[in-house]
């Protein structure tokens, strides 16, 4: 399961987070980051207004082909990190954050969410 991919928050994700099928958390850093305004999808459409969704999905993605990439020029391009509990994971995510990468505010709620749930289960 991932918790965030490149193409989160309309492709403005620098970080591609997922649970390790070998143990533990992995986190790949974006080398680059699209330069301009991302037109925004609303997914939710998919399940009221299929041929609004599509508009808005064609857009996006005609934006996307005629972006430029560029270095995002920050102490951890390109790393790849993996941590083996959810706590020093979630201390990556802030930060790399922290540093500046963008990933979405759900990620770190996601991962507090299942810290809380781990630890309210009885061994």
């Amino acid at each position: 399961m991932s918790y965030c991919r490149w193409s989160s928050d309309d492709w403005r994700c620098d970080l591609y987070c997922y649970e390790d099928v070998s143990g533990g958390w992995t986190t790949h850093v974006a080398n680059l980051r699209r330069v301009g305004n991302i037109p925004k999808v609303d997914w939710n459409l998919l399940s009221t207004d299929v041929r609004k969704f599509n508009r808005q999905y064609a857009a996006q993605r005609a934006s996307l082909d005629k972006m430029e990439l560029v270095n995002i020029g920050l102490p951890h391009d390109g790393e790849t990190f993996h941590d083996y509990s959810l706590e020093d994971f979630r201390d990556r995510i802030t930060m790399l954050r922290d540093a500046g990468y963008s990933c979405p505010d759900y990620v770190l709620e996601e991962i507090d969410e299942e810290i809380q749930e781990r630890d309210a289960t009885p061994n």
